[in-house]
């Protein structure tokens, strides 16, 4: 499948506004998408775009191909992110993957007993029988 990086647009008639996807190249262009990227409002002034520069690395190290208009968006994402730190509205951070809670935080009652003190001893009520029927429960008589 030859995936293609490129501008799906959504907005009403006059008012433009695009997701950039992953999407397979034989798509439509308003069809579905693998991966949202980021956005771009062309009718916005001043920095009007945000992109995951991580995901769309990702999707250019196995082959995508992008469209002229996305290239020059991560082109200026590059920039953006290189050379002014302040502006992090241009480039939107990576997702980050939750990553497992350490063993200590899952389990701090555990961490916190004393090692040389054995386990507390089981309750001294004997177990039922499998055997033995339960009592039979009494009636009440009106």
């Amino acid at each position: 499948m030859a995936v293609a990086l490129r501008l799906n647009r959504q907005g009403t008639k006059d008012r433009p506004y695009y997701k950039i996807v992953a999407v397979d190249q034989r798509k439509r262009r308003d069809g579905r998408f693998i991966e949202q990227l980021g956005t771009y409002d062309p009718m916005a002034d001043g920095t009007n775009f945000e992109i995951d520069l991580a995901a769309a690395d990702r999707w250019l190290s196995v082959g995508a191909r992008p469209s002229d208009t996305v290239r020059s968006l991560i082109r200026k994402a590059r920039s953006h992110a290189g050379s002014d730190a302040a502006a992090p509205a241009a480039v939107a951070p990576a997702k980050a993957a939750k990553a497992p809670a350490p063993a200590a935080a899952v389990a701090p009652a555990v961490a916190d007993a004393p090692a040389d003190e054995p386990p507390a001893p089981a309750p001294d009520a004997p177990a039922p029988a499998a055997d033995e029927a339960p009592p039979p429960a009494e009636e009440e008589q009106a």
